[in-house]
């Protein structure tokens, strides 16, 4: 055997047991929050209104650049434009509502991942006359 199959055979293996070590490490994940839960839930149906409406990310997200709205179906805000980030919980978002009367509600959302790309999204949720 040559001097250089023997060092190309050595590399090889040596290529080989890098690469596995690397797959097998666990890996930073830069996924982008979602949000998981909310409060009204996502296409809830109420019967009365509630006080506040509240999201959940699956991760924590920025303090900045954050919003969150409530519009009701005429496409009019209907929140109290005082949305706050929970100082404990950097994964939770809320924002107070006057007393809305039934109709179906959007709430949009916005918020920085901690990967610092934007995410935004939307759902929705209706009150009823009891």
């Amino acid at each position: 055997m040559t001097h250089y199959q023997t060092n190309h055979k050595k590399y090889t293996l040596f290529s080989g047991i890098i690469l596995l070590a690397a797959l097998a490490l666990p890996s930073p994940s830069f996924a982008h929050a979602k949000m998981v839960r909310s409060s009204p839930a996502e296409n809830a149906v109420l019967t009365e209104s509630p006080k506040q409406v509240d999201v959940w990310f699956d991760d924590k997200v920025g303090t900045e650049y954050k919003a969150l709205a409530v519009i009701d179906s005429k496409g009019k805000r209907v929140d109290n434009k005082d949305m706050e980030q929970e100082a404990s919980d950097l994964t939770h978002f809320y924002v107070t509502v006057p007393l809305l009367a039934p109709d179906t509600y959007t709430v949009r959302y916005r918020a920085v991942s901690i990967d610092t790309h934007i995410v935004t999204g939307k759902y929705q949720f209706t009150i009823k006359a009891p």
